[in-house]
């Protein structure tokens, strides 16, 4: 089987979890026996683009004549079976989906944020989530603000590259559903389901769990939607010393507030950008691992990583935490907020009561997003934690490993490739 993956890398100053999902889905299709035909470009190339490229930039998102002639040429030359397309922003364009079609080739697009809708695909904005240009035949409401890059005349474009782009994203032949939420989204946009595979990312297998560590782990990029500036209030409502060590990994625009609490309280530990050996030795030395999410997070990477560990997770019931962690609810419509969802799961697994507000899954907690929420959360997690570490290890092997998820990958390829949608 011959896969072109076709991907524009984000900028490697900016730690992109899906740039490591993309080289690491890559790295396990290989080792499988696929043939890969990487279509890569990068954000970092254009500094060095002559001029003339750089002013074909603003209509690269809708159109990238120069991606297109490339793609036209390997798909000639190679045949491929199926286009697998990541993030097509703004090197790629979504009309290479276009050009797979003109030569026959099906599409499968794995889906990590929600820029079918929102120009800065994350639903959050000024603090809070935001879908106002959800259902709109233009993103006005994105323009208005400046959703991408903080620049009106950008979200302009990306708003006028989503409604141009509507129908080729309807026209995409499977649709990669990182996690159940994702699965709604889609279907709330007008993918029908059996256009839609859920299926999680992974992560290597670390091996074996060592003993459980103490305290807790906050591993994001230091921003408002990842919440630190909510977990830092909610762990501020314990005394110092009665949760253990909270150590927090990363880095961004909120840093000076992390290193403020760490200079206030010895209880608080941070430790900066941390990489691979650095964030294996943060999860082993911790008991919980921390996804304080203030936005519809997708899918987290750290809790993945966390369940691979043996180590149970306590994150804000949005996106695909509930999912990850084994306490979500499916058959919820799409838009069910976090109380909701903390409610439907209070008390299941482990057959003991949860405290209300408290949502208990397979392999960890769910909140609401609210300090007090989690704070209350906080002593619960710590004291139960010992008993769901083989759960979580379980629930890796089941479902996130990466021989169980390359599998299903290569089938869903398997499957278009024998019988394509119609275009």
């Amino acid at each position: 089987m011959r896969i072109v993956v076709a991907h524009n890398r984000y900028r490697e100053a900016q730690p992109s979890g899906e740039n490591t999902i993309v080289d690491s889905e890559i790295a396990q299709l290989t080792a499988a026996g696929v043939e890969v035909l990487p279509f890569i470009r990068s954000s970092d190339e254009i500094p060095s683009m002559s001029k003339a490229a750089k002013a074909l930039l603003p209509i690269s998102p809708i159109w990238a004549p120069r991606a297109q002639h490339d793609l036209s040429r390997l798909l000639t030359e190679h045949r491929p079976d199926v286009l697998h397309l990541h993030n097509p922003y703004p090197l790629i364009s979504p009309w290479v989906v276009r050009t797979a079609h003109r030569h026959g080739v099906p599409v499968v697009q794995t889906v990590h944020n929600y820029r079918q809708v929102c120009s800065s695909g994350i639903y959050f904005r000024d603090g809070v989530i935001c879908q106002d240009c959800k259902g709109r035949a233009l993103g006005v409401p994105a323009i208005k603000h400046r959703c991408y890059r903080d620049s009106a005349v950008q979200s302009a474009l990306m708003a006028t590259t989503l409604a141009v782009h509507r129908g080729t994203w309807r026209s995409v032949d499977r649709y990669i559903a990182l996690t159940s939420a994702i699965a709604d989204h889609l279907r709330e946009y007008g993918i029908p389901d059996e256009r839609i595979v859920v299926k999680p990312n992974s992560v290597p297998d670390p091996g074996r769990p060592v003993p459980l560590g103490d305290g807790f782990l906050y591993m994001a990029r230091l921003s408002p939607e990842k919440g630190v500036d909510l977990l830092l209030d909610a762990w501020r409502r314990h005394p110092v010393g009665a949760l253990g060590t909270l150590r927090i990994a990363g880095d961004g625009e909120l840093r000076p507030l992390v290193e403020a609490a760490a200079a206030e309280r010895p209880d608080v530990v941070y430790l900066g950008q941390l990489d691979r050996a650095g964030v294996q030795a943060a999860v082993e030395a911790s008991a919980v691992v921390i996804v304080a999410a203030m936005w519809h997070d997708v899918l987290p990477t750290v809790i993945i990583e966390a369940l691979a560990s043996g180590r149970p997770v306590l994150g804000t019931a949005l996106g695909g935490i509930p999912y990850l962690v084994g306490a979500d609810a499916p058959h919820e419509p799409a838009g069910t907020g976090p109380a909701e969802i903390a409610s439907a799961v209070a008390g299941g697994g482990g057959g003991s009561a949860m405290p209300a507000g408290i949502g208990l899954g397979e392999a960890g907690w769910v909140v609401a997003p609210e300090p007090a929420a989690l704070a209350a959360a906080l002593p619960v997690a710590r004291a139960g934690a010992s008993g769901l570490t083989l759960a979580a290890r379980a629930r890796y092997e089941r479902i996130f490993h990466p021989d169980v998820v390359t599998k299903q990958l290569i089938d869903v390829y398997a499957g278009l490739a024998r019988t394509p949608n119609p275009v």
